[in-house]
């Protein structure tokens, strides 16, 4: 559902990886849409939005519409019964995630916000580190992700499409917090605002129980960085990109008294790929699903909230 950049470049390439098929694009301008489709191999362009949604030929959906509109159509593709991949975050104001949440949890649909990150080999990874203890008490996340925007007219820099560097990319950070901290206690956040009225760069911290805590910076006007590092009271744990790895990206272990311990998984694939494929595998009826949002959702959105300061 839209023809935006995200889909061309991150979700087919994952898709197609995963053995899932594109079977049709759904945008507002018939003329564009054709020509995305035939641009990128799917099978056919649909007028509308809702006309993709009652399409019998397609078994879930993917929406990477602005923010501004994800809360409208996810729950329209939910009273449809039709189980839905929507980009992150889920919705830009807490309160239309929770409409949302209300919808999936009535219907009983299917749904997923497109983290992609926790089902990939990086982070199962970093959790097995974790988990051995390999850095003692995990206390302290920092988190960057930082991308360059040039065009004025980009949906990120406008605030009636729920634009900004922290609902954009900052979320990524804070998701991550999250799969080893759960919900945060406090927040605090500094911002710059630019565009048309967003804020392109945002800086801050999450306090976590028992003093954990994230410390967190996004922006879009600096060059492309996602260095995580996780710190604990035995050692570090580096990871070049934890969100969408590429080649050569790895996990590198600290440990207090050893030499660093460098991984690279031997196989790599587009990074939505672990995440459809697991998506694909549930329909199937191969898998029980993971991630759901309905688990997973509230905590980040409250989390960008309080960040916020709304």
């Amino acid at each position: 559902m839209s023809t935006a950049n995200i889909a061309r470049a991150a979700f087919l390439p994952g898709l197609r990886a995963a053995g899932g098929v594109p079977a049709a694009v759904a945008g507002r301008d018939p003329a564009r849409t054709a020509q995305y489709a035939q641009a990128h191999g799917i099978g056919r362009a649909i007028d509308g939005y809702q006309n993709l949604i009652d399409d019998p030929g397609v078994d879930v959906l993917y929406i990477a519409l602005p923010n501004s509109l994800h809360a409208k159509w996810t729950i329209r593709a939910l009273d449809a019964g039709k189980p839905v991949l929507c980009e992150k975050p889920l919705c830009g104001v807490l309160a239309d995630t929770e409409r949302v949440l209300a919808a999936a949890r009535r219907t009983g649909t299917l749904l997923w916000e497109a983290f992609v990150f926790p089902f990939n080999l990086h982070m199962a990874h970093v959790r097995k580190l974790v988990a051995d203890g390999a850095i003692g008490e995990l206390r302290e996340i920092q988190s960057d992700f930082h991308f360059l925007v040039t065009r004025p007219d980009n949906i990120r820099m406008s605030a009636d499409l729920q634009g900004g560097a922290l609902l954009d990319v900052g979320c990524y950070p804070v998701r991550l917090a999250q799969e080893f901290f759960g919900e945060h206690a406090s927040a605090w956040a500094g911002r710059e605002m630019g565009g048309h009225g967003v804020d392109i760069e945002t800086w801050g911290s999450l306090g976590y129980g028992g003093g954990r805590r994230l410390l967190l910076s996004c922006g879009m006007r600096g060059g492309f960085d996602t260095y995580s590092r996780l710190l604990g009271t035995a050692g570090q744990i580096h990871v070049s990109n934890p969100f969408h790895p590429r080649p050569g990206d790895h996990v590198t272990l600290y440990a207090d008294g050893g030499e660093p311990a460098t991984w690279q998984p031997e196989v790599n694939e587009p990074a939505f790929t672990a995440a459809l494929r697991h998506i694909n595998g549930v329909l199937l009826g191969a898998e029980a699903p993971r991630f759901l949002a309905v688990e997973t959702s509230l905590t980040t959105a409250r989390a960008l909230h309080d960040l916020a300061g709304r």
